[in-house]
């Protein structure tokens, strides 16, 4: 665990100087994230396929506090067109926090539909999710509800500000804890079963590092190479 950590940091660090290096013309590309992401819906398979929720009442299907910067720095570290991102098209109203499943089941279902044509349609892509506030319980109740064969191709998952993070044990139901991170900041009572947004809980944005090396490792460990990717996607068929 000590080893991983230091990893984290060491590779926290290095995408921090990446993307501080990045000139202002390449991350005003339209292959960078914005409010918006339909990458994988658009453009078909890439080596590496995130599936986003977001939270709250906010922007897009990405949110604007931890969507584009977690996809960014993935594509960061793979290149811009290595990565294809989707946000999760819901309503992310603030009422449906309270629906029994901790989001609205057409939003569970629409991330279950995402996930399940990424593992199918995309064999040699590595999958990873993610969701903030409300968009961590969509996660938590779409992959428990997946098929095994499903699960077992998603490499990772990451949730900020989780919701159901008290609810189910600091963990997803039915999905391996060692592939799963929820990142909870002191003091944000979300996490605590309480829904109730305090500062700490809109202060996700300087997790987002950790979150990335994260999920670099679980790509890693899911066989696509830095190497092997960079400059060179992987066609629409996965091949």
């Amino acid at each position: 665990m000590a080893r991983f950590k230091t990893y984290c940091v060491v590779t926290a660090t290095a995408l921090a100087s990446s993307t501080i290096a990045l000139p202002l013309s390449l991350l005003s590309r339209q292959t960078w994230t914005g409010l918006i992401a339909h990458d994988f819906t658009s453009y078909g398979c890439r080596p590496v396929i995130l599936i986003f929720a977001r939270e709250t009442y906010s922007p897009g299907n990405m949110g604007d506090k931890v969507g584009p910067q977690l996809s960014d720095g993935l594509k960061v570290i793979f290149g811009p067109a290595n990565v294809a991102t989707e946000g999760v098209d819901y309503l992310a109203a603030p009422d449906t926090n309270f629906l029994p499943l901790g989001g609205p089941p057409d939003g569970i279902a629409a991330m279950q539909v995402l996930l399940r044509s990424a593992t199918t349609l995309c064999p040699n892509s590595a999958v990873v999710a993610s969701g903030y506030s409300q968009g961590a319980a969509l996660s938590h109740r779409a992959i428990e509800g997946l098929e095994t064969g499903v699960k077992n191709r998603i490499a990772g998952v990451v949730t900020f500000g989780d919701t159901l993070t008290l609810q189910d044990g600091d963990r997803i139901l039915g999905y391996p804890q060692n592939k799963t991170l929820i990142i909870c900041n002191t003091g944000d009572v979300i996490c605590d079963g309480w829904l109730w947004v305090v500062p700490t809980h809109l202060d996700y944005t300087r997790r987002v590092p950790e979150a990335v090396a994260f999920l670099l490792a679980r790509i890693v460990a899911a066989g696509v190479r830095l190497e092997d990717v960079r400059g060179h996607p992987v066609s629409s068929s996965g091949s």
